[in-house]
């Protein structure tokens, strides 16, 4: 009975114009393996929150296609937003609604980088024609997470090397499988207090 209290004590104090209006969940292969439906359920905690618009979650593997057949039934999100599914061997889209969620599993940041850079040569642009909203308009994933959040420790991938660059970083020592309801409101809280400087 504590943990629901202590809930409400905090989303009670959270100032409903202050949510992130894009959130990011970076992901190990263990930690999605020890509860590949925690994914379903934190969607579910941010669509509690409709000033989030866009919910990514980011899965590190070298066996991405294998994980792929471990993803929760899109489905039952789908119902209620739009679910985009990325892998190295291809893309899936189901729903129509918002938010949007973005779930890549086994993708890079240099990876998509260079892809862009790949695409910008194809369309035989001068070097000194090549801008960063150049850039920024052929990578693939068109998101600016205002938050990431990085459960289990402290390392992060290079995933959205280029588009998190002004993300605000947090990092909890709480295993994925592990992660409440709770713990995503206390970073909720953290993120609201933070002033945000974009760089400068």
């Amino acid at each position: 009975m504590v943990y629901p209290f202590y809930e409400y004590l905090i989303e009670r104090k959270l100032d409903e114009h202050m949510f992130p209006g894009e959130i990011c969940f970076m992901l190990s292969e263990a930690d999605f393996l020890a509860n590949p439906g925690r994914v379903e359920t934190v969607s579910r905690w941010c669509m509690d929150f409709p000033k989030i618009e866009k919910i990514i979650f980011h899965i590190s593997s070298k066996n991405p296609d294998s994980l792929k057949e471990m993803v929760p039934s899109l489905e039952n999100l789908a119902k209620d937003a739009t679910v985009r599914l990325s892998t190295p061997s291809g893309e899936e889209v189901c729903g129509s609604g918002k938010p949007e969620i973005l779930l890549v599993i086994g993708r890079s940041g240099r990876e998509e980088i260079a892809e862009a850079i790949a695409w910008i040569a194809r369309e035989d642009i001068g070097p000194e024609k090549i801008t960063e909203e150049m850039i920024e308009s052929h990578l693939r994933y068109q998101v600016n997470p205002d938050f990431v959040i990085k459960t289990g420790g402290s390392h992060l991938t290079d995933f959205l090397i280029w588009q998190s660059v002004y993300s605000e970083l947090f990092f909890t020592d709480v295993n994925w499988n592990r992660f409440r309801r709770m713990d995503f409101l206390r970073a909720l809280r953290d993120y609201q207090t933070r002033v945000r400087r974009y760089g400068q």
